[in-house]
């Protein structure tokens, strides 16, 4: 488990303190290296191969639920970490660097499952679900995504009925993350269409529940080695006491949720960048063309320039979301600029990095080729770029309404 005793001031301190002018925790501290670690030793080294194989990183999720990175937010009475999103930020851009589909897999599981059960869970709920959850027995996964309603979460079509001391569950949802390996899930149906969000619930619910079923595999793009699946509830029955929050206040759960959703997703982009700099400086320093090493050509030192500022810039914008979550301050308009600034360095960094490397870049046995691909879904998931933009613009314009 996470133990800082006899951990001294390193790079996570003096990045943030740094930049942010912050005394960092030696929790934090010490969560960073062993994240980093992790990422060098063990993740980085198996990234292509699960991508290629399209296989879940089972030992590499078990070795970080050994120390502790599955119960980063859960509370510490429940065998969790009791820490806070700065320090799940910390870990998981070092995990992302690594592996984007072992990060993925984390941050559903500590953001979007543990969040809102954390804020809007019953003691009765917290209870029974964070000691699973904490110690990674039991995986989390968060369906509100279904075939034919992604960024408008308002049309969903999975219907409730409220039958005795059950909830009826009827719908699809897609893409969902973990969705095949979980125990734990947090789901949203409709009572009503016309009554629109006062009409949304939220559900914990769990595989052993009579109607549900897992449909089919999504193949994807990237984060190939991330758990991703439809699920089917057909009369699912849902006992009442698993509704999460009070009925109709579903809605307001998903965007609480997604807020902090954007975070961990701002954060997996900032590590992809940072990954796509790496391997581009390593090559650009190892490689020469006519007579001089590609580093030392002014056009490739821009770029790479280019890289390190925008990632500097957008790691500053998520550090700052996740302090202002902590404190209890608004921050949905953070999280968005977070997001949509680290989603654009991470596609603008893959870029680059793969001009950088030229044809060597394009094979499969380049981890550039993997990250290229990776990075396209920060832009769309947690709220594409576009909704990010509709989200900002709406917070600064004064006639909003």
């Amino acid at each position: 488990m996470l133990d800082s005793t006899g951990i001294e001031t390193n790079e996570a301190a003096g990045r943030l303190e740094a930049i942010l002018g912050l005394s960092v925790p030696e929790t934090h501290r010490y969560i960073y290296d062993e994240a980093k670690r992790i990422a060098d030793e063990i993740l980085i080294p198996a990234a292509n191969l699960h991508d290629r194989e399209e296989s879940f990183p089972e030992d590499q999720v078990r070795i970080l639920a050994q120390g502790g990175f599955m119960g980063i937010l859960a509370p510490k009475e429940f065998g969790g970490q009791g820490l806070d999103n700065l320090a799940l930020t910390l870990a998981l851009e070092e995990i992302n660097r690594g592996c984007a589909s072992t990060g993925v897999t984390l941050s559903v599981h500590n953001s979007l499952l543990s969040s809102p059960l954390l804020h809007f869970g019953t003691d009765e709920q917290k209870a029974r679900l964070f000691p699973g959850l904490a110690s990674g027995e039991s995986m989390g996964a968060y369906a509100i995504t279904e075939p034919d309603h992604g960024s408008d979460a308002l049309s969903i079509e999975t219907t409730c009925r409220r039958e005795g001391d059950e909830w009826i569950l009827n719908g699809t949802k897609a893409w969902i993350t973990n969705g095949s390996r979980a125990g734990t899930i947090i789901t949203f149906a409709t009572m009503d269409p016309a009554l629109r969000s006062k009409g949304i619930n939220a559900f914990v619910v769990d595989p052993t529940m009579p109607g549900f079923s897992v449909g089919k595999k999504e193949l994807k793009l990237g984060i190939r080695g991330s758990d991703t699946v439809q699920l089917v509830f057909d009369e699912m029955r849902v006992p009442a006491e698993n509704l999460l929050g009070e009925e109709g206040q579903g809605f307001k759960i998903a965007m609480h949720t997604l807020d902090g959703g954007r975070i961990g997703i701002a954060t997996q982009a900032v590590g992809i960048a940072q990954a796509c700099l790496d391997v581009a400086v390593d090559f650009a320093e190892g490689h020469e063309m006519f007579g001089r090493r590609l580093a030392d050509n002014q056009l490739v030192s821009h770029k790479i320039a280019d890289m390190a500022t925008r990632i500097e810039a957008s790691r500053l914008l998520t550090y700052r979301a996740a302090l202002l979550k902590d404190a209890g301050k608004p921050h949905s308009r953070q999280a968005s600029m977070a997001k949509l600034s680290s989603s654009e360095i991470a596609n603008d960094a893959a870029r680059m990095a793969l001009e950088i490397h030229g044809g060597a870049g394009i094979g499969r046995q380049s981890p550039i080729e993997r990250l290229f691909r990776d990075a396209k879904i920060c832009e769309i998931y947690e709220g594409t770029s576009q909704i990010q933009r509709l989200v900002i613009s709406r917070h600064v314009r004064p006639d909003r309404g």
